[in-house]
C-alpha cells in the first residue's frame, strides 16, 4: 500500500483538470483494502475510488479526502470460457486476452479506456455489447460491513450505464475482481451501422472476435481521441433513451432513432452536431469534429471552463430539440460541494 499526499487530480484523470487530493492510496493486494479505509476513518476523511481516470472529472477545489486506486493485477483462466480478472488490470488488455482465446462477448468493447474494476460500475458498453452480458460475479470489499464478499450479476441490477455500484450503493463496494463467462463463435449480424459501413468500405470478411476487435479499434482511432495524447474523458454525454411513443414522435420529426436490444435511442453526438457545435472551441474545450459527444481539453485550465462549455451545449440542444443531455463522467466532489448541488436541485 502506497500513501501519497497532496496529489493533483489533474495528474490522475484524462481530462487533466482538478486540484489536489489530500491523500492518494494505491492498493496492490486485497488485504491492504481494510487498511486503506481504516486510514481514512482515522483521519475522519471521505474516500473516492478511482480507476484509470478516463471517466472522472476533478474540480478546482480538489478533494479533501482519500482517493483509493486499484493496482491489483492478474488474469486467471477458470475454465475454457470463464476468466477472472483482478480490478487493476487495464480493460483493453482484458479484451485482447479474450480474443486471443477466440472468445466472443467483449470484442466490441475494444479500446475503451480504464481499469477492469470500473467495467461493472457503469456497465460499459459499445456497438451492441455490454459487460453485463458476460459478467457472472464480482469480488468486492464491503465498506458498510467491513467484510469481503461476492456479488452475483443479478445483485448488481445492471441497466444502461448503471449498476448499484454507481447508484443505490455508490461508494459502498471496492471491486477486487470481476469474472466473465464468454463463448466461442462470433457476434451476430447485422452489426451496428458504423461497423457495417466500415466492413463495406474496406471489403472485410473476418468477423471473428479478433476481426471485430480490429475493426472497432480502427473506428475508434478514426473518431475518438486517445486520452494519452489529447485530454478528454471519452464520451462526455450519454445517449438519449426514449420510450416507444417518444421514439415515434422523434421519427416523425426526422430524427435518427436507433432501435436495439436496449431500447430506442438518439445518438447525443448527432444532436450536438445539428446544434452546430461539431469542431467548435468553447471556453478551451473543443467539441470533436468526428464524434461530437466527445469534449477535448485544448486550453481549459479550470473546472469552470468545462462547466461553461457543457452548459452551453446542454442548453442549446434543449432549446433546439427538447432533450436534456446528461453528463457521463463522474465527478470527485467534496461533501460541501455535494450538499450545495443537492440543495440547488431541491430548490
Amino acid at each position: 500500500m502506497r500513501v501519497s499526499e497532496n496529489i493533483l487530480i489533474s495528474s490522475l484523470t484524462t481530462m487533466r483538470l482538478g486540484g489536489p487530493a489530500r491523500y492518494v492510496i494505491e492498493i496492490e493486494k486485497p488485504e491492504e483494502i481494510p487498511d486503506a479505509y481504516g486510514f481514512a476513518k482515522t483521519y475522519h476523511l471521505p474516500t473516492y475510488v478511482l480507476g484509470g481516470g478516463a471517466n472522472t472529472i476533478g474540480r478546482d477545489e480538489g478533494f479533501n479526502g482519500v482517493i483509493i486506486i486499484n493496482r491489483i493485477k492478474g488474469i486467471i483462466d477458470i475454465d475454457k470460457f470463464t476468466i477472472k480478472i483482478m480490478g487493476g488490470e487495464i480493460w483493453d488488455d482484458v479484451v485482447e486476452y479474450s480474443v486471443n482465446k477466440n472468445l466472443t462477448g467483449i470484442e466490441a468493447l475494444s479500446k475503451i479506456p480504464g481499469l477492469a474494476s470500473a467495467a461493472p460500475v457503469q456497465n460499459i458498453g459499445a456497438y451492441g455489447q455490454e459487460v453485463a452480458d458476460v459478467l457472472t460475479e464480482i469480488e468486492a470489499y464491503d465498506t458498510k460491513t467491513n467484510t469481503f464478499c461476492t456479488l452475483k450479476r443479478s445483485d448488481l441490477k445492471f441497466s444502461y450505464r448503471k449498476s448499484i455500484l454507481n447508484t443505490t450503493e455508490r461508494n459502498r463496494y471496492f471491486v477486487i475482481s470481476i469474472t466473465l463467462k464468454m463463448r466461442e463463435g462470433q457476434m451476430a449480424r447485422p452489426f451496428y451501422n458504423s461497423i457495417e459501413k466500415y466492413i463495406s468500405d474496406h471489403s472485410l470478411t473476418d468477423f471473428s472476435p479478433k476481426g471485430i476487435r480490429e475493426i472497432v479499434s480502427r473506428i475508434r482511432a478514426d473518431k475518438l481521441p486517445d486520452p494519452a495524447e489529447k485530454a478528454s474523458s471519452g464520451s462526455f454525454f450519454k445517449n438519449i433513451y426514449l420510450n416507444q411513443s417518444e421514439a415515434e414522435s422523434a421519427i416523425a420529426k426526422g430524427y435518427p432513432v436507433h432501435h436495439g436490444k436496449d431500447g430506442y435511442k438518439i445518438n447525443s453526438g448527432w444532436l450536438i452536431e445539428q446544434a452546430g457545435f461539431a469542431g467548435q472551441l468553447l471556453h478551451g474545450m473543443r467539441v470533436s469534429s468526428t464524434a461530437a459527444l466527445v469534449l477535448i481539453n485544448e486550453s481549459a485550465t479550470s473546472y469552470q471552463d468545462l462547466e461553461k462549455a457543457r452548459n452551453e451545449i446542454i442548453n442549446k440542444v434543449y432549446d433546439k430539440f427538447g432533450y436534456w443531455l446528461e453528463q457521463e463522467p463522474n465527478e470527485i466532489l467534496n461533501e460541501s460541494t455535494l450538499k450545495t448541488i443537492k440543495n440547488n436541485v431541491g430548490a
